[in-house]
């Protein structure tokens, strides 16, 4: 029986090259890691753990409160005459617009009293009249007060009060 006995000196042949394989391969994939993260890292989508984040800043809100309405509503065929007493907090975009309301309060506070007495009982009471309201109330508040000034920048209608009889 023979058996055939690699020499010492192949086998270690074979370690050294099969360790050389392995050793560049990893040196290859720790290049291709390192050259990957200094891409993400010079990105300017990602902060790094270097950079210091910036401060938010957030605006502060500007809300500007008016005085309850008590308006009567259309009267329909099926129904008798209804009262409605609302309030709400205009939120603004800037302070110019406010400025703006205080002068011509009487003006705006007249525009709301037409649009409010010419509402249904029946549209709202529903959610989506509430909201079809808003939207209205921003409409007519929109149009510049005087002639020259510009259109007002109201963010938001919040009710307040809400009471319909």
């Amino acid at each position: 029986m023979s058996t055939k006995s690699e020499s010492p000196h192949k086998s270690a042949r074979k370690w050294i090259i099969l360790l050389t394989v392995i050793a560049l391969i990893a040196c290859g994939a720790a290049g291709y890691a390192v050259w990957k993260l200094r891409a993400l890292s010079t990105s300017p989508q990602t902060p790094t753990l270097t950079q210091v984040p910036e401060e938010i800043t957030i605006p502060q809100p500007l809300f500007y409160p008016l005085e309850p309405f008590t308006v009567n509503l259309m009267a329909s065929a099926s129904q008798d005459e209804r009262v409605l007493y609302i309030g709400f907090t205009l939120r603004l975009k800037d302070k110019q617009t406010e400025e703006r309301l205080i002068k011509y309060l009487p003006a705006v506070r007249s525009r709301i009293l037409l649009l409010l007495s010419h509402q249904e009982q029946t549209a709202l009471q529903t959610e989506e009249g509430k909201t079809a309201l808003s939207v209205q109330i921003k409409k007519v508040l929109k149009d510049p007060l005087a002639h020259g000034l510009p259109e007002q920048d109201i963010a938001d209608i919040l009710y307040t009060t809400f009471i319909l009889r």
